[in-house]
């Protein structure tokens, strides 16, 4: 992707210009950013996802004024005359090329943020209610028309009688009707409502923003499963510990204990590295892969749909796993990380090694044989 090109996708903006004006700074409404969208999916396509195990949805309804939530899978859905529902599928792009090939569209973010894409059914009069995401996400109108309320709202009060996270003193600032095609781009902490009208569908592309605290827990379990065993099993030992007049006092012996253990698993070169490009290529739950066939070694590749990759200075990481890289292989291998494809060309420019875990990666399903058009 040219990143200084305007793109309609953006109101005319360059992916470089929509970051420093507007990534994490304030909304843009794009009318007809992609013209001619159709919905991904039917509605007889929407209810038969909706009711796989495998696939994470809910349904949300305020039928008289009253919010009910409902985790999937949902079996049945509630009339399609029957105003004031909404059905939420997360991670569309796992279960459709077409909704993998609108979120490849914004991949102008690094890959380490991107999240998923979310669409919603809703029948008139459909929403959440007003609410707020502490990430920042695309909205994009694929079907019917749905009416928009954002507005700043700092002093955020939410509701504590409703299964949803609801904002009871929503203040909108501002009112748009988007039309299919239409696309309306949020911040972090935007509050906004979405309300259908009439019969609609609404992708959502969301960008994950790992919180601290959940993210050092996440390192520190991945930096503890690499440590070096005969020291990790290693028990605490205090036979010089004398009687105490101060029992709740923890021993220095013991925080020293605990410091080294800590330590000790950031003092490996690249630990911390190869840790969370692990931790940011790790599928969701409920992603799996078929088997794939067997390697052709005179053909193109292409990632599976479902799969993350990504790359540092001396690692790849793939669903997960890190392998490290260098030279023409590294490369290779970031290109493929980069635009999801490697030509018959390049793939024979890898070194054997790098081949073989080709071969390994088709046949887990991660990587796809292509053959090459024209």
């Amino acid at each position: 992707m040219n990143i200084q090109a305007p793109l309609p996708l953006l109101a005319g903006l360059s992916p470089t210009q929509f970051m420093r004006r507007h990534w994490q700074k304030k909304p843009l409404l794009v009318r007809q950013a992609l013209p001619g969208i159709k919905s991904p999916l039917s509605r007889s396509e929407f209810a038969r996802l909706a009711a796989s195990e495998d696939v994470e949805s809910r349904l949300v309804s305020a039928f008289e004024n009253r919010w009910a939530l409902y985790p999937g899978p949902v079996a049945k859905l509630p009339p399609f005359s029957k105003p004031g529902w909404t059905l939420l599928i997360q991670g569309l792009e796992q279960h459709l090329p077409a909704a993998a090939e609108l979120l490849d569209q914004f991949r102008f973010v690094p890959e380490a943020r991107l999240d998923d894409l979310m669409i919603s059914y809703a029948t008139d009069g459909g929403g959440v209610g007003p609410h707020f995401d502490s990430y920042d996400v695309f909205l994009i109108q694929v079907q019917g028309q749905r009416r928009w309320r954002i507005g700043r709202q700092p002093d955020a009060q939410m509701r504590d009688d409703v299964p949803l996270k609801i904002i009871k003193n929503f203040e909108p600032e501002q009112e748009f009707v988007l039309d299919a095609g239409d696309m309306l781009y949020l911040p972090p902490g935007w509050a906004h409502d979405g309300v259908a009208v009439g019969e609609c569908m609404t992708c959502s592309v969301g960008f994950r923003t790992p919180w601290r605290a959940e993210l050092a827990k996440d390192l520190l379990s991945r930096l503890m499963d690499d440590e070096d065993q005969a020291y990790a099993n290693r028990m605490y030992a205090d036979p010089k510990q004398e009687a105490t007049e101060t029992p709740g006092l923890v021993p220095d012996q013991l925080l020293a204990f605990a410091r080294d253990a800590a330590e000790r698993a950031l003092r490996e070169p690249r630990a911390l590295e190869r840790a969370l490009g692990e931790a940011l290529t790790e599928p969701k739950p409920r992603v799996w892969f078929e088997a794939g066939a067997e390697y052709q070694p005179d053909q193109a590749v292409r990632l599976d749909r479902r799969s993350r990759m990504m790359y540092d200075k001396a690692h790849v990481f793939i669903n997960g796993e890190s392998f490290r890289a260098g030279g023409r292989d590294a490369t290779l291998m970031r290109a493929l990380a980069d635009s999801k494809v490697l030509t018959r060309k390049q793939v024979g420019q890898l070194s054997e090694g790098a081949r073989e875990l080709l071969a390994q990666w088709v046949e887990d399903g991660w990587v796809q044989n292509e053959a090459e058009q024209g």
